[in-house]
């Protein structure tokens, strides 16, 4: 049928064409960090980045870069070697601030918990293939509601709070799973509490859509956005150098 000859590979292609919303975050994402870069590596300070407009930009950013990821994990296959790349990325990130920038050092980055939400969920998928995507979808939000304050020693939601011990806050190895001790710092930094459960949602989102939802994303929108689709993890190595090269050649011009 029309539909059998619909394959993941034509749902991937045509999903990495699709990226307005991608490449609109992906922007948001770069001109974020150019201001991170300009207040912490140029000294040019903004009130605005440090209070409340720039935390909501932030979260924003945060939250559809994880629900998209999310969403886009069952696209195509071997969902346990894209997380290791992801992961080894992570890695690479880690390892060179730092040591070329430990003042910005990236420990537990976003590409680490992508790559260990995707390996996590490659090994549980002949599970959560069972739940039905309702109840992956309902149940993973309301766990990354009750899980989002985790970093302030508790969860609970509404009127409910549970404290948390503080021994749980206790070293490197606990801030990897969500809970990082006070002296604890990375610039960039994402627990797999309570993101892994974001990361489902967008997962169960995908479920819950279906693949004949989907076939109008088989239509292209221009070769340029899918070609920024297709290299996204490139670009999201690739765009911090760049800022900050851009930005110090700014810098000696209009000295």
């Amino acid at each position: 049928t029309q539909m059998d000859s619909f394959t993941l590979k034509d749902i991937q292609l045509s999903v990495q064409r699709q990226v307005v919303v991608i490449f609109g975050g992906m922007v948001s994402m770069m001109l974020y960090h150019a201001c991170w870069d300009m207040m912490f590596l140029f000294g040019i300070w903004m009130d605005w980045y440090t209070g409340m407009p720039g935390h909501l930009w932030q979260q924003t950013i945060c939250w559809v870069f994880i629900l998209l990821s999310g969403f886009c994990a069952p696209f195509g296959r071997h969902m346990l070697r894209r997380g290791v790349t992801v992961f080894a990325a992570g890695a690479l990130v880690t390892a060179v601030t730092l040591v070329f920038m430990p003042g910005g050092r990236v420990i537990f980055g976003v590409l680490t918990f992508l790559g260990t939400a995707m390996l996590l969920t490659g090994v549980l998928e002949p599970l959560l293939k069972k739940v039905m995507p309702a109840v992956g979808l309902a149940v993973s939000a309301v766990l990354f509601a009750v899980c989002y304050p985790v970093s302030l020693g508790w969860v609970g939601l509404g009127g409910w709070k549970l404290m948390l011990p503080q021994s749980l806050y206790a070293n490197y190895f606990t801030a990897f799973f969500g809970f990082y001790p006070d002296w604890f710092y990375s610039a960039d930094y994402f627990g797999l509490l309570p993101w892994l459960f974001l990361f489902w949602v967008g997962y169960s989102l995908h479920k819950a859509v279906g693949r004949r939802r989907m076939e109008p994303l088989r239509r292209p929108v221009c070769p340029a956005l899918g070609w920024m689709g297709r290299h996204s993890l490139l670009l999201y190595l690739l765009h911090q150098p760049v800022i900050y090269g851009v930005l110090s050649a700014a810098a000696v011009l209009f000295a």
